[in-house]
């Protein structure tokens, strides 16, 4: 069997693949070279989608951003799991409270313009979910060009106990067999390349 064509892509070819990808299933995506461009793009979206207060994750991606301190700076309110000392607390202020879910991903995948997510302490399962838009942020290096790569070099050592694939605004054909996007979940999804 020949190989995909997607291996053979170079990086700049498979992000042009990835967001292609991932617009034709209605996602929006940036580029931003530095912290300091996605910290301003993220002070763009914030302003468009008129955010107030948003909720953060803590993983490796995320937390280099000093997302409270853009915050401040911007007068967007940023919650983090980590605030609530109940996870109830945190369950209501993630579906109540929060106009949008920052999540950094663990790789994406260009075939598809599909996002992944390994879920731990640092990234809680919610915040990519119970928001009606999701914001994620993914390192360049992260693009993997088909699923299978990812499986070799994310999944190698560990097979985690949770994670999610997210390919655009959440969709269900459940209404009379129609397909449907942002029944349950982000309504949508736009991500910032980052590097």
């Amino acid at each position: 069997m020949p190989p995909l064509h997607e291996v053979s892509l170079t990086g700049e070819e498979l992000i042009h693949m990835f967001s292609e990808r991932l617009v034709a299933e209605t996602g929006i995506v940036y580029r931003a070279k530095n912290r300091d461009q996605a910290l301003e793009k993220l002070t763009e979206i914030a302003e468009q989608e008129g955010l107030k207060s948003v909720m953060a994750s803590t993983d490796r991606v995320v937390a280099p951003l000093d997302l409270p301190g853009w915050g401040r700076k911007t007068r967007v309110k940023v919650m983090s799991p980590r605030d609530f000392e109940q996870r109830d607390d945190f369950k209501d202020a993630v579906f109540a409270r929060a106009d949008a879910g920052i999540t950094g991903a663990d790789f994406a995948v260009a075939e598809s313009g599909t996002l992944g997510l390994i879920h731990d302490k640092d990234q809680a399962r919610l915040i990519s979910l119970a928001p009606i838009l999701h914001i994620a942020v993914v390192p360049v290096e992260r693009v993997f060009p088909v699923y299978e790569q990812v499986v070799e070099n994310v999944f190698k050592k560990d097979f985690p106990s949770q994670f999610v694939f997210i390919t655009g605004p959440s969709m269900t054909g459940d209404i009379q067999g129609q397909l449907f996007k942002g029944m349950h979940g982000p309504r949508k999804v736009i991500v910032i390349l980052l590097g």
